[in-house]
This record gives structure tokens, sequence and C-alpha cells, in this order.
């Protein structure tokens, strides 16, 4: 399949890939996040998680891209509740349709997670209990949510197993977590997660520990199951490819922030950030005829390393004076769309860059110059 123009418009070019709009944005969503903030160690120690605002909508699916380290996980963690000592969270928001995640009880949050909120994550063997039969782990997640006989249990477990595609799904009611392959492991985790129909589904790196060709089984499970049960669907993710063909609305982290948050199809073509641009630049289909792909010189900043203004300035190709003395906050750059930056590109903002060298092969000079999306094989954030 041949590079949508980057001229056409987003709503023919998603139709184009076969990805489903997705119902438009509501006033209130079902998920909320403003200002999170999670940090490990003293109280002094600085965030992992450093004022990420995030939300979902009902039905809608949500990408959370970013390189390791960025702080994906331990959002999705916080939201879930499962942040554990000596992590500490903090948020101006963080509500569930409407309901105060954080001012809810113990007992109360719990009731929440697998009935309303549930989650997979990128180790499914090392999430399952290596002890106890996925019967027996899938009858007790029931259990505990909806309750019936032990047949009744039994008979719905069977259920999930195949509505997750699991081949010969009887014998593997007894099989043992050490017997099931990486892809299998991450069906039933994703049948667990499933069973008490879940309105908000978090995809922690569902894909990563997988083959190529399992990584495509398993994103299409992903997408029918999606739009079957009209769940939302928030998935992290380090791969672009992924993005492309599942998202409908993407946000990037680095360091422990949000730095852009756009449609898929307009951040494909006119990333605003600087570095979203330079993930985009290092897909491969964008490096035709280099001998290798282009790269984003220097590393992330560890928390006690963060420079006093923006991030990315160590590293950007267009960082200016009030780059390094302030941090920007999350600008609304146009109509549903946001970047955390000072100069964003492709706006009249825009500044001709002051090192180009700072991006290896990036055509830093026409920062107006569109970028146009392929097809999405897989590409990875650029470390």
């Amino acid at each position: 399949m041949s590079d949508v123009p980057a001229s056409a418009s987003p709503a023919l070019s998603r139709r184009a890939f076969g990805v489903d709009l997705g119902p438009p944005r509501t006033p209130t969503p079902l998920l909320e996040v403003r200002g999170l903030h999670v940090a490990f160690g003293s109280p002094a120690a600085l965030p992992a998680v450093d004022g990420v605002d995030l939300s979902i909508d009902a039905g809608e699916v949500v990408g959370v891209v970013g390189e390791s380290g960025s702080g994906k996980s331990v959002s999705a963690l916080a939201v879930m509740g499962l942040v554990d000592d000596p992590g500490r969270v903090a948020a101006e928001r963080l509500a569930f349709d409407g309901r105060d995640l954080l001012g809810l009880a113990p007992t109360a949050r719990r009731a929440l997670l697998g009935r309303d909120l549930a989650m997979i994550f990128q180790d499914p063997q090392g999430s399952l209990n290596p002890a106890f039969t996925v019967e027996y782990q899938l009858v007790e997640a029931l259990r505990l949510h909806e309750g019936g006989s032990r047949r009744a249990l039994r008979t719905r477990a069977l259920e999930l197993l195949r509505a997750v595609e699991i081949p010969d799904a009887e014998r593997r009611l007894a099989a043992y977590p050490h017997q099931l392959s990486g892809g299998m492991a991450q069906r039933v985790m994703l049948a667990m997660a499933i069973a008490c129909d879940p309105r908000l589904l978090i995809a922690d790196e569902p894909t990563t520990a997988l083959d190529v060709t399992i990584q495509a089984q398993m994103l299409a499970l992903l997408k029918r199951l999606q739009r079957e049960r009209g769940m939302a669907l928030l998935l992290i993710t380090h791969d672009l490819g992924v993005i492309a063909e599942v998202a409908q609305r993407v946000v990037v982290m680095y360091a422990g922030q949000v730095v852009e948050t756009a449609p898929v199809d307009a951040l494909f073509a006119r990333p605003h950030h600087p570095y979203t641009a330079a993930l985009l630049a290092a897909l491969p289909e964008r490096n035709a005829g280099r001998r290798r792909l282009r790269t984003l010189g220097g590393v992330v900043p560890a928390p006690h390393e963060r420079p006093a203004g923006c991030l990315l300035a160590p590293r950007c190709a267009y960082v200016r004076p009030r780059c390094v003395a302030e941090r920007p906050a999350l600008f609304e750059v146009e109509d549903g769309r946001a970047a955390r930056c000072f100069f964003p590109l492709h706006t009249p903002h825009a500044v001709p860059p002051s090192r180009p060298e700072a991006f290896d092969g990036h055509d830093a000079g026409d920062p107006a110059a569109p970028a146009s999306r392929s097809d999405a094989p897989a590409a990875e954030a650029a470390p």
C-alpha cells in the first residue's frame, strides 16, 4: 500500500487504513488524568512521572508512545492503583467516569479493577501464577466479580478462551502457565481482563515479547474485541507501527512528561514537537537509501539530571535561550492538538534550527515541510 499523502483529509486517510475513527470527543471523558506525579524513594525524590495530562473517552482508542523510561507504564500503574511503596502518587485530578480515584476507599477502588478497569501487562507469563491452571485463575477472577456455580464459571471461562481465539480451548483450561507460549499466555491474560466486560482496557506493551506474526494476530484481536465490546482502549507502546495500526489519538511521552498529543493522522503528517519529529524521522521507510537510521543525539535525562528548562533542550535541534531558561507547559497548538514547546514545528511560531547536527540526518532546515505517513511497518521509538 502506498503512503497516504500529507494533503489527504485525516478522515479519508484513517478509513483508507481500515481504522475505525471512533466516537466524537465528549465533554466528560471516561478517564481524566490531570497533573499526575509519581515519585519513588525519599520525600525529596524527583518525580518519575512529572505532571502528566491524559484523557480518554468511552469507546476511544488512545496510544501512548515513548521510549523506555519515559513514564508510560508507571502512569498506567498509577491509574490502576498498582504503584507500590516507596512510590507516591499525586494528581490534580485522577477520575474514572467522574469518580475521584484517589479519594476512593481502597475497597471501592479495588472493586473497580477488573470490573470497569482492566489491564494486561507486557510479561504475560510473569503475570500468571505458575502454581495454578488457566481454569483456576480464570474461574477465580470471575468468582470475585460475578459469582455463580463452579460449572457456570467453568463454562464462562471456556467461552472467554474461545473469544480470544485460543485453539483447543477445552484442553488449555487444564494447562499451567509454563505450558503456554508467549502468545498463548498473553491471550489468557486478555481473557481474564475482558471477563467482566470492562469499560476501559489498558494494554501495556502487549506485543513486545511476541514474534512479528503473533504481534499482528494480537493487534487484530485487540481491535476486534474493542470494536465488538465498545470498550475504551489505552495502548501503551514504544512501537509507532502499532500506534498507526490501532490508535485514533496518540500521546507522546518523553522523560516523564507528555510532550505532544494529537489525532494519529495529524501527528504523522505534521508533528509539532521536535521529539515527535525525531521519532518519525527514524522510521525505516523514511530512511530509504541510508546506511543507518537517523538518530537523536544524547540520552534521556534521569530524574536527578533533568535541566531547569525544557527537558529536550540539551538534545534539540531548535533550542533557543528561552528553552534553556524556562520549562514549557503543554500548550494547545490547534484544535485537538497540544505540544510542550515554545516554538512548535509547522506553525507560525516555528524557528529555524540552531544546531541541525543535533539530529543525525534530520532535515531540520524546513520545520514547515510536511512529513508523509506510511502504512506503518513496525517501527520503534528511537533510543
